[in-house]
């Protein structure tokens, strides 16, 4: 039960990071959804100033 809270802890989070380094502007094709599920995962990576956005 704990790693399932951790992991909605995490998922949480990157969620709002992705949110506040606008990931979830304009997502009506495939590369914005896939740069925002990228942000989700990889949201420490953009505390650290790594674009995710998929080109």
């Amino acid at each position: 039960m704990r790693s399932g809270i951790g992991s909605l802890i995490y998922v949480i989070i990157g969620v709002l990071v992705g949110a506040a380094h606008h990931y979830f502007n304009n997502i009506n094709t495939l590369k914005p959804v896939i740069s925002a599920l990228l942000a989700i995962v990889l949201w420490p990576l953009l505390l650290l100033g790594v674009d995710l956005h998929v080109r």
